[in-house]
Parts: C-alpha cells; structure tokens; sequence
C-alpha cells in the first residue's frame, strides 16, 4: 500500500491540503525573493527589514527552499501535501521557539526578531491547521478515509451492511424497497 491508497484523487480533503500548501509557498517564495532583490549578504545580522520582517541573504534561501517545498507539495497533493504540511508547520514552530532563544544572541545567525518569532509561530499553525485538516480529530465521519484506515474491522462491517447497487454490483440500478 502506497501513501496514495488512503486519499481517494478526487477527495474534497485533497483541495484543502494543496490549496493551503501553495498560499503558504508563495507567500514564503515572495518573502525569499523580497530579500534577494534587496541584495542581502548572508549572514548579516543588522536588522534589515522586508515587510517587517528582519531577514538576511540565509533567511531568505530557508524561505525560498520551505516555498519551493510547499508548492511541489500542492503539485503532487494528497496525502503527501498533508504530510509535509504537517511536517513544515512543526518546523516553523520549533524554529520559533529556538529563535525566541537565541534573539539577542551570536547564534541567531538568521537575523530573527521577536516580529519573526510571531510570523513563524503564526506561520506554523497555518500550515499544520491546513495538513491536519480533516486528518486529525476524535470525531471524523465514518466515510472519511484516515477513520475508516484507523478502524479497518469497524469500516469493513459498514461497508459488509450496505446494499450494493447500480453496475458495481452486477445488476442495473435500483431503489432499494421498503
């Protein structure tokens, strides 16, 4: 089984993850490229601003990177838009909360601010929200394809109790009588 078995292609779930992938990409692809047009060096930590933000030449290659990153994700869709909207939105929030650490210090070779600590925080739980979107809850429909993976005995009992009609079933369709 493949992580493509469990979403269906055309599952209305598969709009929430890639849509929410790519608005997030792009808006990190202009924030990267913002600070490429500004001709930023590297590692500089004086507190340029683009949007305000405080950004340097490397916060802008880690922008570019998780954008590029997002978008193939919105191409491909599926489960694997989820998964790495999940995974990125943890990222986001783990670099958050090491930044909110290092602000002040050598080790914030990134130039973060506390205004970047709250966009990445922020940013974080947009981009996991989107991923885990249908994905985690305690109350899922019984219909939803991550319950019926969860809860396959209970899922194929379900599916076991309905009647099956139209050509699927080797008949033409009916309404089922009362």
């Amino acid at each position: 089984m493949s992580l493509r078995d469990e979403l269906p292609v055309d599952h209305p779930l598969n709009r929430v993850y890639r849509i929410g992938a790519a608005l997030c990409g792009l808006l990190l692809l202009v924030f990267g490229c913002l600070g490429y047009a500004d001709s930023l060096s590297a590692f500089d930590t004086d507190g340029q601003q683009i949007a305000g933000l405080s950004t340097n030449g490397l916060l802008s290659t880690v922008s570019v990177v998780f954008g590029l990153l997002l978008v193939v994700a919105a191409l491909i869709g599926g489960n694997v838009a989820s998964s790495v909207n999940i995974a990125v939105g943890v990222l986001f929030l783990a670099s958050g909360f090491l930044h909110l650490i290092l602000i002040g210090r050598s080790g914030n070779i990134l130039d973060f601010g506390l205004s970047n600590v709250l966009f990445s925080f922020l940013m974080g739980l947009l981009i996991m929200t989107f991923g885990m979107y249908g994905r985690v809850s305690g109350g899922l429909p019984h219909d939803n394809p991550y319950w019926r993976r969860r809860h396959p005995d209970r899922a194929a009992r379900e599916t076991a109790g309905r009647p099956r009609l139209g050509p699927a079933a080797g008949r033409p369709a009916e309404l089922p009588r009362r």
